[in-house]
């Protein structure tokens, strides 16, 4: 007898899977490091300034540090301690030990650029964390995430959000990308209004170069 033919079962689609850059590189600290260095590659970082900024332990960024300059995509250069520095830090170990982006290096235009993209991809996943924490109407990229720092914001985030929920979402993002970013938020009701009024802020900023991540009121707009 004809055996009968099995259904075949039809799988759901997939999710758009979570950016995880440290995977392409090796390690987060790296990641950390890099971003931090090509974002700002004239300014030299003393190495405690630099476990600060990108929240990873000392051992650890000295250790990715040094790969960095064996790779000569980070330059060890001398420097003295700035004025601001608190006197704890002051350590003879630490006072001739600056680092910064070697914008000579083989890589580093090529590095910058990946850099760039894998922003927008974990600006992807942070948009992914903030619908789990309320509702996410629109998520623009602006300012220095498109090479752009005159403008006044780096992210227009749209949506309900309670302000304590966001603010830790925001500083989770900011040691992930190892930056800081300025962001502003308005709930949709206000956000309508503007653009319903002609807001000069807002229209600016979907008249200069942007990133439209999330853009669930694109019909207003």
């Amino acid at each position: 007898m004809p055996q009968k033919k099995q259904k075949k079962e039809e799988k759901a689609p997939e999710a758009e899977k979570e950016f995880r850059i440290e995977q392409l590189f090796g390690s987060k600290t790296r990641v950390r490091l890099l971003s931090l260095f090509l974002e700002y590659p004239d300014r030299p970082f003393y190495v405690r300034e630099i476990t600060r900024k990108i929240d990873a332990q000392l051992n650890s960024v000295r250790r990715e540090l040094q790969n960095l300059i064996d790779l000569d995509i980070v330059l060890e250069v001398d420097g003295t301690i700035f004025k601001n520095e608190r006197k704890e830090e002051k350590k003879k170990s630490d006072k001739k030990k600056y680092y910064k982006a070697n914008e000579q290096g083989p890589f580093f235009k090529e590095l910058r650029a990946i850099m760039k993209k894998s922003l927008v991809l974990m600006n992807k996943t942070f948009a992914q964390s903030l619908r789990k924490q309320g509702r996410l109407d629109v998520l623009l990229l602006t300012g220095r995430f498109v090479d752009n720092p005159d403008i006044a914001t780096d992210l227009l985030i749209v949506g309900e959000f309670d302000q304590d929920v966001l603010e830790k979402e925001i500083e989770a993002f900011e040691k992930e990308i190892a930056r800081e970013v300025n962001y502003t938020y308005m709930p949709r009701d206000e956000y309508t209004y503007r653009l319903e009024v002609k807001d000069r802020f807002v229209l600016s900023l979907f008249e200069a170069d942007h990133i439209a991540l999330v853009n669930e009121l694109e019909a207003i707009v």
